[in-house]
């Protein structure tokens, strides 16, 4: 992987640009909001690639009025009777907003497909599908960007590891994850299969490199930001009005009042 042999990011460094572009990305917003854009930006790769610790860094500062995040749990048995595409289309943004799929309709692609969770019909089906969908969105006016978080298997493993050690991240490790490692080519070879598929002129793959969370975060969001046309534009200006003089308001006893323990106090 490209990444593996460079030097490690110092935190400093990697704190400083990750403020700086997390300043573009509300800047970026601003002028989604004013224009009426519609960003989609998909989040895909292995269990464990980063993706979750990506979108959590590109979110931190934005309006999550307007930018949201759109990860779909297992379908209801009335939803997969439906269009394929049709629960993915309900997520997809109004004018002024971002969305961010943390997995998106390419589960067919990967987990289903995989896991004989759909039949072999359904899934030719997508693959047919899937770019006259994403053709459409594009030609409506929809902005898509595609990610495919790439990470290695050894460090893949050494994340499960740490994930199966910490309490407060156990949640993330489920059963098909750990799945994932027994079949780390069939992932490989519906991965190559959906790239050659789905790498469209209109809405292509971006590939990151994610054995190095900190270089993949800014990478992504660097290149995000070089893809959007977005111009920074004026604030609103705004000022502070006086405080008006008391009119004889006064508060009511404390002890009328449920108030928290300090538990600070005791630390």
């Amino acid at each position: 992987m490209a990444g593996k042999n460079a030097a490690e990011l110092p935190r400093k460094t990697y704190e400083k640009e990750l403020l700086r572009l997390q300043t573009e990305l509300v800047k970026l917003q601003e002028w989604v909001r004013a224009t009426g854009a519609r960003l989609v930006v998909i989040f895909e790769g292995r269990d464990a690639a980063g993706k979750g610790g990506t979108i959590k860094r590109v979110t931190e500062h934005l309006n999550p009025r307007f930018a949201r995040i759109a990860a779909l749990p297992k379908p209801t048995e009335r939803e997969r009777t439906q269009w394929y595409f049709q629960r993915y289309a309900a997520h997809l943004p109004a004018a002024g907003e971002i969305v961010l799929f943390d997995r998106s309709w390419y589960n067919r692609a990967g987990v289903e497909h995989v896991m004989g969770f759909c039949s072999k019909e359904e899934y030719q089906l997508f693959l047919r599908h899937c770019p006259i969908f994403e053709r459409m969105l594009v030609e409506s006016g929809i902005l898509l960007r595609k990610y495919w978080f790439s990470v290695s298997d050894v460090e893949q493993q050494e994340r499960f590891r740490k994930r199966l050690q910490d309490p407060l991240r156990r949640w993330k490790l489920s059963p098909m994850d750990l799945e994932s490692i027994t079949r780390w080519e069939a992932y490989s070879r519906a991965k190559d299969e959906m790239l050659v598929h789905t790498d469209l002129t209109e809405a292509p793959w971006n590939i990151v490199e994610s054995d190095d969370k900190r270089r993949a975060r800014l990478n992504m969001m660097a290149h995000l930001l070089s893809s959007v046309p977005y111009q920074e534009l004026p604030p609103q200006v705004l000022e502070l009005p006086e405080r008006p003089p008391s009119t004889g308001y006064e508060r009511p006893p404390r002890d009328l009042q449920t108030y928290v323990p300090d538990h600070a106090a005791s630390l």
